[in-house]
């Protein structure tokens, strides 16, 4: 939930908590209403997002290096009551380390650049990503990845970002399930997926 609610609201989260049997994930700023809602909810994922209110949607991933005593002592609250911690993040090397040192438990980098660029040169658009990943593998980060994935550049991207664990698809997974239908959807983005 963002702080203004506009696209799920604190209450539906709360409600998902006590519904969802899978894995939970939250994801939004760290204001402290996000932190109690976190705190009271228990998810088995919280993921942090750099957005102010005023963005629309993620553009950016963490500067964890300049707000690293901003959320060093939030990760380690959210850690201390067993919920694992992942920063939304750009594929700078020198960011990734800084996640690192903060005690994040994950990353999920931030995926629009590679989905812009796709159609041009997959294997360009990719490269950067997969670097990424070799860096945080090597410092013990798990992998998540997120923002503009779809069907069409999905596959290309897990085969080749190495130590993926989760993506985040909302969007273009909604879309396509109005014209598909949901559960044909959600079938065709585990193909993609390899599963």
């Amino acid at each position: 939930p963002r702080p203004d609610e506009r696209h799920i609201r604190y209450s539906d989260t709360r409600a998902l908590s006590k519904l969802v049997k899978t894995e939970f994930n939250i994801e939004g700023y760290p204001n402290e209403a996000f932190i109690q809602l976190v705190l009271a909810s228990k998810p088995a994922q919280v993921t942090l997002v750099p957005d102010s209110p005023d963005v629309l949607t993620s553009n950016a991933g963490w500067d964890a290096i300049a707000k690293a005593k901003i959320l060093k002592p939030i990760i380690e609250e959210f850690k201390n009551v067993g919920i694992r911690t992942s920063l939304f993040m750009e594929c700078d090397l020198d960011q990734i380390t800084a996640a690192s040192e903060i005690n994040a438990d994950r990353i999920e980098l931030y995926t629009e650049s590679y989905a812009q660029e796709y159609d041009k040169d997959p294997a360009a658009a990719v490269m950067p990503y997969a670097n990424a990943a070799r860096h945080a593998i090597k410092l013990g980060l798990g992998l998540n990845a997120g923002h503009d994935l779809n069907r069409n550049n999905l596959g290309y991207f897990v085969e080749h970002v190495p130590g993926l664990r989760e993506v985040s698809i909302g969007h273009a997974l909604i879309s396509d399930a109005l014209y598909l239908g949901l559960e044909n959807t959600i079938q065709l983005y585990q193909k993609a997926l390899g599963k």
